[in-house]
């Protein structure tokens, strides 16, 4: 018996870079809900983000926040993973002295910016739409860091990323978690993990749990429950790694709430 789904968001139940959910998931999550089965946002988003992207269903919600360094459930903490704050120091340092990358620091419920291009915060306040505060120097931010990310819009696969994984893999845990973002956090805390502390609080086993993916950041949370699907935009190498395909949560989130109806 499934008792829990769980969703990426960008690029599996945001398809087309969209920043917004359609009226059909949000009702579809609702008759989920009314069915007693939490739902999941697992995403690389800060907490405010998520929870006003799934108004009016995200009370009832759990939260996998920040590739799973914060987890939230019924408004409440359940997890949170802090980063050793020298350590993320050093490293928000050498991702701003790289040209073309953008740093992104994140607490409970703000992310903080030292922008170089004012596209940068545009985009994250108007497109991405998390609470944002700008600083002077990440120094001034007094609350724990729980993620550091690099944003290199050209895209940093291909660029800055082996760079910086290559030089600081052994200290954190890096993901990249689409196109033009990696993502730091502490060593052993993924989506995976994440999911498992929601999942012991809960008394669900991963037998019972569905859960979409489709990037690298999802790999772990895909692995450990009895059905994790794999977007069919997945790069193949990560489709391969699994049995279940889909191209649309929401379609095969109707055909599981058929066996109710």
């Amino acid at each position: 018996m499934i008792r829990l789904i769980a969703s990426d968001l960008d690029g599996t139940l945001l398809q087309n870079k969209s920043q917004s959910l359609t009226k059909r998931a949000l009702i579809l999550i609702q008759k989920l809900q009314e069915q007693g089965i939490v739902f999941v946002a697992a995403s690389g988003r800060q907490y405010p983000n998520l929870y006003r992207l799934f108004e009016p269903v995200s009370k009832e919600m759990a939260f996998l926040c920040e590739n799973g360094a914060l987890v939230m459930y019924h408004e409440k903490v359940i997890a949170k993973h802090i980063l050793d704050r020298s350590l993320a120091l050093a490293l928000m340092e050498d991702i701003y002295e790289h040209e073309g990358c953008e740093v992104l620091l994140s607490g409970q419920n703000t992310s903080y910016l030292k922008p170089k291009d004012p596209a940068y915060t545009y985009r994250m306040e108007k497109i991405v739409r998390n609470n944002i505060q700008i600083v002077q120097s990440f120094e001034e931010v007094t609350e724990p860091f729980l993620k550091v990310s690099v944003y290199e819009k050209s895209g940093i696969m291909d660029h800055t990323g082996p760079y910086f994984i290559n030089k600081w893999k052994d200290q954190l845990k890096c993901t990249f978690s689409g196109d033009g973002w990696l993502d730091f956090v502490c060593p052993d805390v993924n989506k995976g993990t994440a999911l498992t502390e929601l999942l012991t609080k809960l008394k669900i086993t991963p037998e019972q749990v569905i859960a979409f993916g489709d990037n690298y950041n999802d790999l772990e949370m895909l692995s450990m429950v009895g059905y994790g699907y794999c977007m069919e935009n997945a790069p193949k190498e990560i489709k391969e790694q699994y049995s279940y395909h889909t191209s649309s949560v929401e379609d095969t989130l109707e055909k599981f709430l058929c066996q109710f109806l």
